[in-house]
């Protein structure tokens, strides 16, 4: 089996790395004019008709840019949720959406409506009032809703399963294009940088731990690749490789976010250089949701119990513990 990226998926890429490096802030709408917001809906429904491997190079894109936007709320987290109707609204970009699973909620600044969990279904929540909150990743806020009426009744809440594989799917992803990024950033500066007459990348200091972070990145991204397969596929392994591939990957994310800053030395510690925000996304990708911890567990009882999930996990961060990415910002950036 041939699980190279089609000349197709490649493109696509290209599209998406020149678009982005050129419009670092992309509207809603101007995602649609590219296509991107019906990548993974149906042509009956307006959209390409692709599929969540096409969406995946998207997030991995989208990560090391640093959107700041609601696609992965609009189509991690909501789409799973959505009759055709609004996925229609969704793919022409008059529309964006994002989930409240919990007390926090993601892209809450720029997501045009909210679907709430209640009951046995998932809704559309009319006339909250939204608070955005201050975390550590000001380009992922998180925000909470107040009030407001429950609407229109889009899904069942069974569809949790889909959304909560969907998400860490999208969340690996990402972290590998975030993680990309640093990594890129921190080869070229130890390509260029000289001490005592030497570029430091010659150093073992330097290059060992480059190389390190390397692997493991490149780790992260085939469990994120293969996860995007299995989602794509209706593979019965989605799941576990979902859960995997973000327990593994944010995690490498971090550490190569951290590696990067050191080889960069005094300047990768400025809050003038884009690295600390690649490390605020890493951080915030991490906390999100269950934690790896949670992760591991439920992956380590699917295989003892013959490969079965046992139950549909908890999307929300766990009680009592404290979630980095509502981490308080005392400098801009």
């Amino acid at each position: 089996m041939d699980f190279t990226f089609t000349p197709e998926q490649d493109a696509l890429r290209k599209q998406a790395r020149d678009f982005l490096e050129a419009n670092p802030e992309p509207s809603f709408a101007e995602l649609a004019e590219l296509g991107w917001t019906g990548v993974s809906i149906a042509e009956e429904a307006g959209g390409v008709g692709a599929g969540f491997v096409e969406e995946a190079v998207l997030y991995e894109e989208l990560g090391r840019a640093l959107y700041h936007g609601p696609f992965f709320s609009t189509f991690a987290l909501a789409l799973p949720a959505l009759p055709d109707d609004l996925r229609a609204e969704v793919a022409a970009g008059t529309t964006s959406w994002t989930l409240a699973l919990g007390p926090l909620v993601p892209d809450l600044d720029t997501a045009d409506r909210i679907a709430t969990v209640g009951g046995d279904g998932i809704y559309e929540l009319e006339g909250a009032e939204r608070e955005v909150l201050t975390t550590t990743d000001e380009t992922r806020p998180l925000g909470v809703v107040r009030g407001g009426t429950v609407g229109r009744r889009l899904a069942d809440s069974t569809v949790l399963e889909e959304i909560a594989t969907r998400s860490n799917a999208a969340l690996a992803v990402e972290a590998c294009g975030v993680a990309r990024r640093a990594l890129e950033l921190a080869i070229e500066y130890a390509a260029s940088r000289e001490q005592f007459g030497k570029k430091i990348g010659v150093y073992q200091a330097v290059a060992h731990p480059l190389a390190d972070a390397y692997t493991q990145l490149e780790l992260a991204r085939s469990l994120a690749l293969w996860a995007a397969w299995c989602v794509a596929e209706g593979d019965e392994r989605a799941r576990i490789a979902a859960a995997a591939a973000r327990a593994h990957a944010t995690e490498a994310a971090v550490r190569v976010c951290e590696t990067s800053i050191q080889v960069h030395g005094g300047i990768g510690f400025t809050w003038e250089h884009v690295l600390h925000r690649l490390y605020k996304r890493a951080l915030w990708i991490q906390s999100f949701g269950p934690s790896t911890t949670r992760l591991r567990a439920e992956i380590a009882a699917a295989l003892l119990e013959g490969g079965q999930v046992f139950h549909v996990p908890d999307l929300r961060p766990e009680h009592g513990r404290p979630d980095p990415a509502l981490a308080p910002t005392t400098q801009g950036g």
